[in-house]
């Protein structure tokens, strides 16, 4: 068998909507990009982000229950796995048309992932994410009691917080490596992957999200792919970003990523998860590249008219 040149893709917000038809209208225009990069012979495993889909689902069981108390709230761990099955189906179908139309027949599967974080991490005991609807006082009391944790929106009413915890393990790596080898096309590890812990060899579900920018940079490192390719809302990484002399990055050393990011050069909770994770992906992995781009201008980048790539 032919060696595979392994690449994993990492879709942000913007590659699927906010809801299930735009959602629908916007993995077309993915899919369209996925296949351009399929084209080039490489196999990809592709991990996406889930935060309004997985918001969505959180809220509507959540409402569910209030209006029909037989109907149980379901836990964040459910939420996730159901936000990968339904942008899963979605992106697979529009990624496999795309390939058809080009006249490539590979396969492309779905696979429910789980990951497992540490039950102590200290991600547990500050939870900073926000989900689900806002809340009346009295709704928030009683996510309290349960044990969850609240913030408050001045003006608005109160919010649900949960941790984000480091990944630990790909639980599923085995099986996502073997199709992979096999020049399978894979989405994987959606919304950061499903969190769980690991007790007595059983996994339980947590009440957390992984953020998507570490567990591509680890999914990259783990499958020892040739190259990690983030796809977001900029066409590059820029110097300066929020200022009037902002001026994209052509190529960047593992050191010189380190030295931007001592210099607070990237958003915190943008462009910064990114960086971080590629130096890790680096780290593990110091042949590989980065190629941080948009969908949009991805097509540009690969022939090296766009975008930042980042090396050892």
């Amino acid at each position: 068998m032919a060696e595979v040149r392994k690449a994993v893709v990492a879709l942000g917000h913007e590659a699927l909507g906010v809801n299930t038809s735009k959602q629908q209208e916007a993995v077309g225009a993915t899919a369209r990009a996925l296949a351009d990069l399929a084209g080039t012979g490489l196999q990809l495993t592709i991990t996406h982000s889930n935060g309004p889909q997985v918001s969505m689902i959180h809220k509507a069981m959540t409402e569910l229950h209030r209006l029909n108390p037989d109907y149980t709230p379901a836990p964040m761990c459910v939420c996730s796995a159901m936000s990968q099955g339904y942008v899963g189906y979605d992106l697979q179908n529009s990624f496999k048309s795309a390939l058809l139309s080009r006249g490539d027949a590979a396969d492309v599967a779905t696979i429910l992932t789980q990951v497992t974080v540490d039950p102590y991490d200290e991600a547990f005991y500050v939870p900073t994410k926000a989900i689900g609807r806002m809340m009346s006082k009295e709704e928030a009391d009683g996510e309290i009691k349960k044990g969850n944790f609240v913030k408050e929106v001045p003006g608005r009413g109160y919010l649900r917080i949960v941790a984000a915890p480091r990944p630990i393990r790909i639980v599923e790596i085995e099986v996502i490596r073997a199709l992979a080898d096999r020049g399978m096309h894979v989405i994987a590890c959606g919304g950061g992957g499903i969190p769980v812990i690991e007790q007595n060899h059983v996994l339980k579900g947590a009440s957390a999200v992984i953020e998507k920018d570490e567990i591509a940079g680890k999914l990259a490192a783990d499958l020892k792919a040739e190259s990690l390719i983030i796809l977001t809302s900029v066409p590059a990484v820029y110097s300066g970003f929020h200022t009037e002399e902002k001026t994209p990055i052509e190529k960047m050393t593992l050191a010189q990523a380190m030295d931007c990011i001592r210099a607070n050069e990237f958003g915190e909770t943008d462009m910064l998860p990114k960086i971080k994770a590629a130096i890790s992906y680096l780290n593990a992995n110091p042949g590989g590249s980065v190629l941080i781009t948009s969908i949009d201008a991805v097509a540009d980048a690969m022939r090296g008219r766009a975008g930042t790539r980042i090396s050892m």
